[in-house]
């Protein structure tokens, strides 16, 4: 799966949200827009605003999920079309998710898959409507285009998470019902299980720099992110989390990746750094290279902020659903980080 070469440099927006007609977009603290709660017997759209689906089955089994959530679903128009490789053209996918904000009907939104093009869609998307429509947007991968673009012109708190026809394993979904349902504000801490090894080796954090922070969540998939730079979808990194993720990058192209953040000025202005997975993310073959804990030793360390890695966030089979826009406390010596407050209307 690979979302590489967009090209850029940051552009920092705050837009005040509106009211609109629709729902009324409930302001959080710092001019956030928290999305309706969603309740089991509620309609959820099934969108695909990226790559197409090459089984039919995920398209089925995304909708199966939903309804063994307790939904109802509604389909987009075109989450089954392709073009390309992408799931319909720029313009039926933008429109399909645009259609899901505006039908009342609708309390949420789930992307079917991940994979290439959301970025493309992102000068299409109706943000007065969004901003006037709130409600919860969850993917991740490509879909980190959608949540940071949607941040930046709307304000609107979105939910880094599962896509549809992902794994609906028994601790995604418990994230989900406890996140969605019951609106527990969440401590998200790695589970770890031994097996039988003497100590655990899977979900282990490692510190970079100890300490504890404060701001919003703010992030995604690493190239993708990256991708937004020097347009107007990348969110103000001032005070701010960074949390990050990736699949199938050399470490080389990671390097890179986080030379651009720097360069553009992001990472100096962020309160504290938090990485996830970062899956199949092994060197070629060549004169060596080097390693991870060496590209955050350059780049992270000298920060002087609290930073940890190795959260279960990103392209795993069990992962933490996270609020764009939540804001958060991380605490990088145990290696967690749990939300301050509540992310949607009361």
């Amino acid at each position: 799966m690979h979302r590489r070469d967009f090209l850029g440099s940051a552009a920092l927006t705050a837009l005040l949200p509106l009211v609109g007609t629709g729902s009324i977009a409930v302001a959080a603290e710092g001019g956030r827009v928290l999305p309706v709660p969603l309740n089991p017997g509620d309609t959820v759209g099934l969108v695909s605003p990226s790559s197409a689906t090459d089984e039919r089955l995920n398209l089925q089994l995304a909708r199966e999920v939903m309804e063994a959530l307790g939904f109802k679903v509604k389909t987009g128009e075109h989450y089954a079309a392709r073009h390309g490789h992408l799931a319909g053209t720029d313009a039926q996918r933008a429109g399909d998710l645009n259609t899901m904000f505006a039908d009342p009907s609708v309390r949420g939104i789930v992307c079917v898959r991940g994979g290439s093009g959301a970025a493309r869609l992102l000068p299409l998307l109706d943000y007065d409507t969004i901003r006037a429509n709130p409600k919860a947007l969850l993917g991740y991968s490509d879909i980190t285009a959608l949540h940071n673009a949607i941040l930046a012109q709307a304000g609107l708190v979105t939910f880094h998470g599962p896509i549809g026809a992902a794994s609906w394993n028994r601790f995604n979904v418990d994230q989900f019902r406890r996140l969605f349902f019951d609106r527990e504000l969440m401590h998200y801490k790695n589970v770890s299980d031994p097996g039988d090894e003497l100590v655990p080796r899977r979900n282990r954090t490692l510190t970079i720099t100890g300490g504890k922070a404060r701001g919003e969540l703010v992030g995604g998939n690493l190239s993708v992110l990256v991708g937004l730079a020097g347009s107007p979808y990348l969110p103000d990194f001032e005070g701010r989390i960074l949390f990050l993720e990736d699949v199938e990058e050399a470490p080389y192209r990671v390097d890179r990746m986080l030379t651009t953040l720097k360069l553009m000025g992001a990472l100096d202005r962020i309160a504290g750094f938090i990485f996830g997975e970062c899956t199949d993310c092994d060197p070629g073959a060549g004169y060596g290279s080097l390693t991870l804990d060496q590209i955050f030793d350059d780049h992270i360390k000298p920060l002087g902020i609290p930073a940890y890695r190795g959260a279960m966030i990103g392209h795993s089979r069990q992962q933490f659903i996270v609020p764009v826009g939540g804001r958060v406390e991380m605490d990088a010596d145990a290696g967690t980080f749990r939300m301050l407050g509540p992310v949607f209307q009361g």
